[in-house]
């Protein structure tokens, strides 16, 4: 069985960190947290270290990866060209989760961008990760740090647990910076159009962006994989199937006698066989929380998992697109 070389307690000193780096620049990859989401980062212009995340994780080489970097400085070396809005909205949420689609620059690897012409770009506001990158000076490409396809890595057991079988992950440096506080992965918005176009809902929300550049944002909901991570139709799934129900058809839902679990808001009565998880009532903490509670109903040995809806209103968009992806069935 493969092991983790797991680095707690960092915040104390800079052992971790140097540790990390030291394996990225000598070509590794480690897995590292960011306000989002734990990610599997290794050197953007590396590409054998990039082949390596593509194959420990199990990705499709046509899904590209998120270069990170510490400022603009760092990510207009990435850019073939660097738009006023870039500029504009990078000042007012960086560092912090919101990606930017740009046209990427000749240097940049296209197995880096999934054989793209464009390059996805964004600046973490984790300490840790920050901390990696400034001792690396390398722009850093990665995806989330679970296995392709299902649920996202929010705290360090996540990405124990998907990697605890797989032989390639033997001594994958783990840098432990607690529960990520977001939860969810950045708001995606691509500027290589003729207008910017938001592509994957995030914490960052298009009334914050128009605040920034205006009106004319776009709102799209890809269902194929486009220049951003994060867009097929089916995405962020758990095993146990997952369906979606309104709350007044759930007592149907649980005649059966087969077990299920139910996610859903406080004060359900949910009697054996059936098992019930809370969903918080705040878009803010439901997103911090959601890939746990995902795992955790993942866990508990049902036939399905039943996921009462959120609110179908703007604060909890991110939300809804990432249950809509994970309930999608298996083409």
């Amino acid at each position: 069985m493969a092991t983790i070389s797991l680095m707690v307690d960092i915040q104390e000193g800079s052992h971790g960190i140097d540790c990390a780096a030291d394996c990225i620049r000598r070509g590794g990859v480690a897995v590292l947290p960011t306000e989002t989401v734990y990610g599997l980062f290794g050197r953007t212009n590396d590409a054998s270290a990039i082949a390596h995340i593509y194959a420990l994780k199990g990705r499709p080489n046509n899904n590209p990866l998120i270069a990170h970097v510490l400022d603009q400085a760092s990510a207009k070396t990435l850019a073939a060209e660097w738009p006023k809005s870039a500029d504009a909205i990078c000042d007012a949420f960086w560092p912090g989760p919101l990606t930017i689609v740009v046209p990427r620059h000749p240097s940049v690897l296209p197995q880096a961008v999934g054989g793209f012409n464009s390059i996805a770009i964004r600046s973490p506001q984790h300490p840790i990760t920050r901390a990696v990158l400034a001792v690396v000076r390398e722009p850093l490409s990665g995806p989330s740090a679970n296995r392709s396809g299902n649920v996202s890595p929010t705290c360090v057991a996540h990405v124990k647990h998907d990697y605890k079988d797989v032989n390639e992950a033997r001594n994958l440096i783990v840098l432990d910076g607690g529960p990520c506080e977001t939860g969810l992965e950045s708001t995606v918005i691509d500027l290589t159009g003729d207008y910017p176009a938001i592509v994957r809902a995030g914490s960052i929300s298009h009334q914050a962006l128009e605040g920034v550049l205006g009106t004319g944002i776009q709102n799209t909901t890809p269902v194929n994989q486009t220049a951003s991570p994060g867009t097929r139709s089916r995405h962020y799934a758990t095993c146990t199937p997952l369906e979606l129900i309104e709350q007044v058809d759930l007592q149907t839902q649980l005649s059966t006698n087969a077990p299920v679990c139910v996610i859903g808001p406080a004060g359900l009565t949910i009697q054996h066989p059936h098992q019930y998880l809370e969903f918080p009532s705040t878009p803010k903490e439901a997103a911090r929380v959601l890939y746990d509670l995902l795992r955790q109903a993942d866990a508990m040995g049902s036939t399905r998992i039943l996921m009462v809806c959120p609110p179908n209103t703007t604060p909890w968009q991110s939300i809804n697109d990432r249950l809509a992806r994970a309930s999608t069935p298996h083409e």
